[in-house]
């Protein structure tokens, strides 16, 4: 069993039992949880920003620091652990909080959640369920043995999403 961490822009994928992924520090950032049944698989990503375009050569070193970088290099990575078209795949999404933005001006978390739901629509990738929004930061984790994806914070406990 490990519990691997994911940084800021970050994506780890497992296929081993008692494995836990997790990340820290969701404000405006969105994770991204993922659990496959046939292969049993997870995922997790921590997007940052929506557009590579603000800096395509950091998108370049940490593609999953953008949703439109990070996007198209989880569907490569779930394929490389033999999830196909026809695997069920469920999606989960935590984060895109207003935390540093009091005044609305940047809506950087509102932004990185229309951005991500776009690109997953594309790729026909449905989202099963959604903890957004709101002005709290959360630590999300998911676990391959149950496939469940929690989130936490210091104001609101654990629960899962």
């Amino acid at each position: 069993m490990a519990q691997i961490m994911v940084g800021i822009g970050g994506m780890a994928t497992s296929n081993k039992s008692g494995d836990i992924i997790k990340t820290m520090a969701l404000g405006s950032c969105v994770g991204i949880g993922v659990f496959t049944e046939s292969p049993r698989t997870i995922s997790l990503l921590h997007i940052a920003l929506p557009d590579s375009n603000t800096s395509k050569e950091k998108s370049k070193i940490l593609p999953g620091y953008f949703a439109d970088t990070a996007i198209p290099k989880l569907v490569n990575e779930l394929k490389a652990h033999g999830v196909s078209k026809n695997s069920k795949i469920y999606i989960k999404l935590a984060g895109g909080a207003n935390v540093l933005d009091a005044k609305n001006v940047f809506n950087i978390g509102k932004r990185n959640i229309l951005a991500i739901r776009k690109l997953l629509w594309k790729y026909k990738l449905r989202i099963l369920k959604e903890d957004v929004g709101g002005s709290i930061s959360r630590t999300v984790w998911i676990e391959y043995d149950t496939g469940k994806y929690y989130a936490s914070c210091p104001s609101k406990g654990q629960w899962e999403i």
